[in-house]
């Protein structure tokens, strides 16, 4: 039985945040996905000073697709949180990357899926930390005698053992509530969210949209590991699988959805859809957006869903913030839709083409007094020279409130991130050339300038949409195997 919601339970109280500030708990650093992170000392001058360090060598089994997390608990020593395809989950010393302990899950898949290009398939998505409780909760895909389940696991950060009462079957529970679901087809590559006390974990397709499966976001309470929401696409298909997932602004979530199959019925594919606690179904417009030629979208797996909706504040000159989220999509263009009220199917919309190339990695968000800056990779930009990363900025009102800041020359395929040193000051928009150069590069996030060019920064293994952290000092780079460390020394 599925729980329902009072008012009282609609109260988002954001991540926990019991360890220390500098843990990154979270994909991107933030339960709104921004990929913002406070750098002390790692001014534009500091950045040419990045230095691989290559006493950090961990020996690790399975490729990682999923972001690194960084734990430090009260009084203690900083830890790196790696999880990896072949179901294996570590701890290690973030200074020199020592096995702290680790822990085998059940087998990942590795024959008789329907379809998909990772082999084996385990872990994609990035957990998340609940740092209050000292718990890690992870989306892993299993194989037991041929078949599939996606588990979800609670795990002791103290010692890595996987919590009484967890792994929670996601198929099993989904049946309960008579929803149907099925392991091996759907695929889980998005970052898992915990906020106001619950957990959120969404579901996509696999790579060739074996069928059937669509577009799930299931809602757990993490203390009676049981299902108290779930929501999917009306129609097949319609796959959430952006690295960051699902959003949250501190009162709703919101996620995107890609290509469904349909005749030419809408059900909830090509969107962005805002869901509250609880995860009830809504037919209010103001609930959803999708683009006017939503069904072209479809027949051309043009996803609209190419990365997760990205809250953001759009100021006003008057420093009013003016509520939106943004999307960038397939079809190579930026969606930028009122928070408040997204407007249904060819609702009002600020659609801008962008790309004329698939976007499908991360964005991060840097924002300003005046504006908010958008930075993604982009294979092909349109509106300004530099192949590879592009900046938008973000203002409301004029003739378009998305405009090109700058791009960048760039070889790779990973999610960006954003830092500065108080917030504002010092803005370096960082990313790794996976499968391009394989380099960690950095850039000017006001005027695209070079500010480390990735000399002596070389890695190996890197998966497309990698996503770097920043913490205790350090970049951290999960790759095949191994994680890469970078430090720097502080202006």
């Amino acid at each position: 039985m599925i729980k329902k919601y009072t008012s009282a339970c609609i109260l988002f109280l954001g991540l926990a945040t019991g360890a220390a500030a500098q843990s990154v708990v979270t994909y991107h650093n933030s339960a709104a996905r921004s990929g913002a992170y406070k750098v002390p000392g790692l001014t534009t001058a500091a950045a040419a000073t990045v230095t691989k360090v290559t006493s950090f060598a961990p020996i690790l089994s399975g490729h990682i697709y999923a972001q690194p997390l960084y734990w430090k608990p009260k009084g203690g020593a900083g830890e790196l949180i790696v999880a990896t395809e072949n179901n294996l989950v570590y701890a290690l010393n973030a200074t020199t990357g020592a096995v702290i302990w680790h822990t085998q899950l059940a087998a990942p898949a590795t024959s008789g899926l329907p379809c998909g290009n990772i082999n084996p398939e385990g872990v994609d998505g990035t957990p998340v930390i609940d740092a209050a409780s000292g718990k890690l909760y992870v989306n892993a895909l299993t194989e037991t005698g041929g078949k599939f389940a996606q588990m979800v696991y609670a795990i002791s950060l103290a010692d890595g053992s996987v919590v009484s009462g967890w792994p929670v079957d996601v198929q099993a529970a989904l049946a309960t509530a008579g929803i149907t679901f099925s392991s091996g087809n759907q695929g889980e590559r998005s970052g898992l969210l915990l906020t106001g006390g619950e957990l959120y974990v969404v579901y996509g397709g696999k790579y060739g949209d074996c069928q059937p499966y669509k577009g799930t976001v299931i809602e757990l309470d993490p203390t009676a590991h049981s299902l108290l929401g779930a929501w999917q696409t009306r129609s097949g298909g319609g796959g959430i699988w952006a690295q960051g997932g699902i959003a949250a602004d501190g009162k709703s979530l919101y996620v995107t959805t890609g290509n469904t199959f349909t005749s030419g019925t809408y059900g909830d594919g090509e969107s962005i859809i805002r869901l509250a606690p609880g995860l009830a179904r809504s037919s209010s417009t103001a609930d959803f957006y999708a683009p006017a030629n939503w069904h072209d979208l479809d027949n051309s797996d043009l996803d609209l869903g190419g990365t997760e909706a990205l809250p953001v504040k759009l100021m006003t000159a008057q420093g009013k913030a003016s509520p939106h989220v943004i999307a960038l999509g397939k079809d190579g263009n930026a969606y930028l839709v009122k928070r408040n009220n997204l407007g249904g199917i060819g609702g009002p919309a600020t659609i801008v083409k962008v790309s004329n190339g698939q976007i499908k990695t991360g964005p991060a968000v840097y924002n300003t007094s005046t504006a908010d800056m958008v930075a993604f990779t982009n294979p092909s930009p349109v509106g300004c020279s530099g192949t590879g990363i592009m900046m938008l900025k973000l203002v409301p009102g004029g003739h378009s409130p998305i405009s090109v800041a700058w791009c960048a020359a760039y070889s790779g395929n990973a999610a960006p991130i954003i830092t500065t040193t108080d917030g504002t000051a010092n803005p370096i928009v960082w990313v790794v050339g996976a499968e391009g150069d394989n380099e960690l590069h950095g850039f000017n996030a006001l005027s695209g300038a070079t500010v480390f060019s990735g000399t002596g920064t070389s890695m190996s293994g890197l998966h497309h949409f990698q996503t770097l952290i920043v913490a205790g000092g350090r970049f951290y780079v999960g790759a095949d195997n191994t994680v890469y460390a970078f430090s720097f020394t502080k202006g």
